[in-house]
């Protein structure tokens, strides 16, 4: 089973990607979820047991970065720092990136079981 991380905001992120950079990572961007465990996001929402179902198939040694984007008003703001990164430039949530490689999935395609399976297993 892979290491689960859960970080919120880009700063958490960058510290956890740069504490496991010898690693296999996965990252999935989300919106933040409110007191109940519920995002706003209802992509987020309808993706999460899709890509929780095929996360077992990553290898043991791999790690899996679940990353909280934070509030809708704070992730529509174009000028938010998981917009304007040079290395994410995310345009959308859901996003789920192989990262190290420009392979990733965006808002509708993180539901679909095949290309997440694809983006997990293709090497």
């Amino acid at each position: 089973m892979p290491q689960h991380v859960q970080v919120t905001g880009i700063d958490e992120f960058q510290s956890v990607i740069d504490e496991h950079k010898d690693k296999e990572a996965y990252v999935l961007f989300c919106g933040g979820k409110d007191e109940s465990g519920k995002s706003w996001c209802p992509d987020c929402v309808a993706a999460e047991p899709v890509i929780d179902k095929a996360v077992s198939k990553l290898p043991d040694d791999a790690v899996f970065i679940y990353c909280s984007v934070g509030d809708k008003p704070f992730w529509k703001n174009k000028d938010n720092a998981f917009r304007t990164n040079s290395t994410l430039k995310l345009t959308g949530v859901p996003t789920l990136i192989k990262w190290g490689t420009a392979k990733r999935l965006v808002e509708e395609d993180c539901q679909k079981s095949d290309l997440v399976d694809m983006l997990f297993e293709e090497d």
